[in-house]
């Protein structure tokens, strides 16, 4: 198993930690905490060493002068014999161990030494004789590095001239100070790592109804809200709700405002359903009326001697009765898809459905170029047959309504790599103006000054292709330039169990030409869903 992470992931890893923008808020709130104290500790251990420093010193001072008054005061009553014996200043009352008593003459040495806690002698080297003699001899006190250790020293120069020095060692002062610095180091590393564990735990408690609140607005998000039944019910939990806290105002605001939200939508699904079945109610209504019309038009038109001027009106009527007919047909087309009515859903080969599709609109559109491309193989895709060839048609009836004659349009039929059966409609128009191509697929859209047409829309057609690649959770896209306009169709991957095998076949109501095409030069007056 390899656990070593990799250079990629170090690198995040060392981004995160050098942006403390990035860090989640109890991360950051620890951090300073931590930081804080840090800085505490530091100031509380300078402040405690220096006062403990300066403390040990001072008595350290009056120690060395009580000393050197005696060792000065066996000096005076204990001068030299007369065969130049000098009495040895470590015999002065109250001298202790480590104690340094020592009588110079200009640079040499003529007694003293260093009293070892054994109670002997301990002498001094010459190096030591040569710091011992550089002291000024004014009674102040000076530090030196000598061969038996740190002492402080004090010089006073005697009566027969001769220099009187005494020191005392500063090791305990030192081993003092010492200890003082690591119990500092260790009371504050410990006072950090409890601090640290102990405000995580807390911080985190507290900062527990905000992760709730973000789990909830997650959820929110993820909603579908964009259209149909929306059931609004996920709620912030009371215990993050509770008002009185600032964590809890927040909490409760959000539920308030889901309940405003899920209200809102609640009253938009009331109107949506109340405008749907009133279109449903109406273009039914509307259908016996424009039979009706239809049927006596032709009637008129096959029976009556008209004049000229009666024959062209009831052509116009004919004609606006089909353009209605249409019109209602693609009302109820809508209503059925936003009733999410189900599909039947089979694994075909879409390419012969593609080629009628093709074949249909050629006849109604002679003046345009068609060219397909198909490959050998099948080209697999799950979807319900006389839905994907409203699809189709509109498509190809919406390239030959709004282009001129002598446009070409190219459909091809592949399979995409990840088993998606994919079909593009290309042709070499003028294309769609950049601002239409946002609101194409909306309801009532018309393009009319971006491209030429010659025939009214309803401006529906494109509306109900994504309404019906939506039901197959498919997909329709634009792409559009002046020269070049493309719509693709991308039906998504067939189970896996249906990869291969046999196909499903389609009946012929899916794949022989509509009804009866228009005028010669126009694309068939009746196809299912035109824009």
């Amino acid at each position: 198993m390899h656990l070593i992470p990799s250079r990629a992931q170090l690198r995040s890893a060392a981004t995160h930690v050098a942006r403390p923008g990035r860090w989640h808020l109890r991360t950051r709130l620890v951090a300073v905490m931590l930081a804080l104290l840090t800085v505490i500790c530091v100031l509380v251990g300078m402040i405690s060493y220096s006062a403990m420093s300066i403390s040990l010193n001072s008595q350290l001072d009056s120690q060395l002068a009580q000393a050197s008054s005696r060792t000065h005061d066996f000096n005076l009553n204990n001068p030299s014999g007369p065969d130049s014996t000098r009495p040895d200043p470590l015999n002065a009352r109250g001298t202790g161990a480590g104690q340094l008593n020592a009588i110079l003459s200009g640079n040499f040495l003529l007694t003293g030494g260093v009293l070892s806690p054994a109670g002997t002698r301990q002498q001094l080297t010459g190096n030591d004789a040569q710091l011992l003699a550089a002291l000024p001899t004014n009674g102040t006190t000076r530090d030196a590095d000598l061969s038996i250790g740190n002492y402080r020293l004090q010089s006073v120069t005697l009566p027969n001239g001769a220099v009187q020095i005494t020191g005392l060692p500063l090791g305990a002062v030192e081993h003092t100070l010492a200890k003082l610095v690591l119990t500092i180091v260790l009371v504050s590393l410990a006072g950090l790592v409890f601090l640290g564990l102990a405000g995580t735990m807390i911080i985190r408690r507290s900062m527990a109804p905000l992760e709730k609140l973000s789990a909830v607005a997650t959820r929110v998000a993820q909603l579908p809200l964009d259209a149909g039944e929306v059931a609004l019910s996920v709620r912030v939990p009371d215990s993050a709700a509770n008002p009185g806290t600032e964590v809890g105002n927040v909490g409760h605001a959000f539920n308030a405002m889901l309940d405003n939200v899920s209200h809102a939508l609640q009253a938009r699904q009331r109107s949506e359903t109340k405008v749907r079945r009133f279109v449903a109610d109406a273009s039914h209504e509307l259908r016996t009326p424009l039979t009706a019309i239809r049927g006596y038009t032709e009637l008129l038109q096959m029976t009556e001697s008209l004049s000229p001027d009666g024959k062209t009106s009831l052509g116009r009527v004919t004609a606006q009765s089909l353009r209605m007919g249409r019109l209602v047909e693609d009302l109820l087309t809508l209503a059925r898809l936003d009733d999410g009515q189900p599909l039947s859903l089979r694994t075909v080969d879409v390419t012969p459905i593609v080629m009628d599709a093709v074949s249909d609109v050629r006849v109604g559109a002679p003046g345009h170029h068609w060219t397909i491309d198909v490959p050998d193989a099948p080209v697999r895709g799950r979807c319900d047959d006389g839905q994907f060839k409203a699809v189709m048609l509109n498509l190809l009836s919406n390239a030959a309504k709004h282009t001129p004659a002598g446009t070409t349009v190219a459909t091809k039929v592949s399979q995409d790599g990840d088993g998606s059966a994919v079909i593009t409609v290309t042709d070499d128009g003028t294309g769609i103006a950049p601002e239409f191509q946002d609101i194409i697929f909306d309801r009532f859209s018309r393009a009319d000054t971006a491209r030429t047409g010659t025939q009214g829309s309803t401006g529906l057609g494109l509306s109900i292709v994504a309404a019906i690649m939506e039901a197959h959770h498919g997909s329709v896209e634009l792409a559009s330039r002046p020269g070049e306009t493309s719509f693709t169709v991308r039906l998504p991957p067939v189970p896996a169990g249906q990869a291969t095998g046999p196909l499903a076949t389609v009946p012929p109501a899916a794949h022989e030409p509509g009804p009866a095409p228009g005028t010669p030069g126009q694309p068939p007056s009746d196809l299912p869903i035109p824009l």
